[in-house]
């Protein structure tokens, strides 16, 4: 329960991006002066809202924890795994990076734990 509502806020920083181009800006490091770059990022800012909101209402409701771990597990990590495969990336960006280690660790352990549950429970 801990992982998801650690996660769940993790996932409702950027929602702050819907606001436009310059709370991007300073959310991200880089210039948001194209229209088609400021539609994809506030539509993430959405999605991360949304996906942060599931996982906070997975940590009270149990019968949504396991797709909730697994998607927010799902969403940090692939983000991780982007960020090393292009690199380069700027202090901004370093900082969302450190967020989902954290984000993906509490996750793991909050997925381990509900298994272990669910195993103790049984069929």
């Amino acid at each position: 329960m801990a992982g998801l509502l650690v996660a769940g806020l993790i996932h409702l920083l950027p929602v702050a991006g819907v606001l436009g181009p310059a709370t991007l800006t300073r959310l991200y490091g880089v210039p948001v002066a194209d229209a088609n770059l400021a539609i994809l990022l506030q539509h993430r800012a959405v999605l991360f809202g949304v996906l942060g909101l599931f996982m906070l209402c997975a940590a009270a409701l149990p019968p949504l924890r396991l797709a909730a771990l697994l998607v927010g597990l799902a969403s940090a990590a692939s983000f991780l795994l982007v960020a090393r495969w292009v690199g380069g990336y700027n202090a901004a960006i370093g900082r969302v990076v450190t967020a989902d280690v954290v984000a993906t660790a509490v996750l793991a352990a909050g997925l381990v734990a509900e298994l272990l549950l669910a195993a103790r429970r049984g069929p």
